[in-house]
């Protein structure tokens, strides 16, 4: 037995004002339409509709019954019209996941100007270190950053990549001088980043000589780029920070960049969600969106690093 749509059917009879002319609606018949009744009475235990052969009749527990049934039907059918829209407009929740220092960066100005074309979608963002589970329903869509992706079920788009530079304040290169090639790393404090990519103790530094693996120590570990940054700006040691959480620090003097021939760890950024079937307007949007702002920005970063 369907319930709610022997509701429908009831609600459906009491408007029309008898079964035939309820059937004729429905494009059905006057004998499925008095089963339908029949089954919810039966289900409920009471009588709903008095019947004779002229007239049907409310009862009191159907003129109640009535009420609860359209208060239920109409809430249907706009959760359903909400859902099936869905599709169509950005509107409702996106819920995110972003690594922390390029959430920070990159997402939360995205959203700012994301939002500003499609005002009818909040955000829940949430920021962590750890990869998300996407499967597991906490979010609809993640940025994040990886050298490269293994095989899975997600879908993923390749926003752009980016890469690590080697950063210390004014403070430690005058008081420790500067490194001119990569091996004098040994001689210095090196601060690590601990992230799910790379060792936190190996900088693999790309140059005009090659690739070449340092192997680093120092006073410091962190697992979040701007922590990393501030140590770094008190005069700590030498930090490897990403592109983007670097650039504004060198541009107002607060960091400047060691070996600056050289770059570490390249890495690109993807969005990924679970799967492409019934893929909502807020997140084909939101993806959308980041597939052309993404890339504007970390050119920009990249000319403010070579200017």
């Amino acid at each position: 037995m369907d319930t709610l749509q022997n509701m429908r059917v009831f609600a459906k009879v009491v408007d029309a004002g008898s079964f035939t002319a309820a059937a004729q609606s429905l494009d059905s018949t006057t004998g499925a339409m008095s089963r339908a009744v029949s089954e919810l009475e039966a289900r409920l235990r009471i009588r709903l509709l008095n019947r004779s052969t002229r007239r049907l009749a409310l009862t009191p527990a159907g003129e109640r019954y009535l009420q609860s049934c359209q208060q239920i039907l109409a809430d249907l059918d706009k959760a359903e019209e909400e859902a099936s829209g869905a599709h169509d407009r950005p509107v409702g929740t996106l819920r995110m996941f972003s690594f922390a220092s390029i959430g920070q960066q990159y997402v939360l100005p995205a959203i700012t100007r994301y939002r500003a074309q499609h005002p009818e979608v909040s955000i829940e963002l949430t920021m962590s270190q750890s990869a998300p589970d996407l499967f597991g329903g906490c979010s609809d869509v993640a940025v994040i950053t990886a050298p490269s992706l293994s095989d899975s079920e997600m879908v993923s788009h390749l926003l752009g990549s980016t890469y690590n530079i080697l950063c210390a304040s004014p403070h430690y290169v005058r008081s420790r001088g500067t490194p001119e090639k990569p091996g004098d790393l040994a001689r210095h404090e090196c601060l690590t980043l601990n992230t799910p990519a790379f060792p936190p103790h190996e900088w693999l530094l790309e140059g005009p000589g090659g690739s070449e693996l340092i192997l680093v120590r120092g006073p410091l570990q962190v697992n979040i780029a701007e922590s990393l940054m501030v140590a770094i700006r008190e005069g700590m040691g030498i930090g490897m920070l990403p592109l983007y959480a670097a650039v504004h620090g060198l541009r107002d003097g607060t960091l400047v960049r060691v070996l600056p021939h050289h770059t570490l760890q390249n890495m690109n950024i993807y969005a990924l969600y679970p799967s492409r079937r019934f893929l909502d307007a807020k997140t084909r949007t939101w993806v959308d969106f980041l597939r052309t702002y993404l890339p504007e920005v970390i050119a920009r970063d990249k000319a403010l690093l070579a200017g």
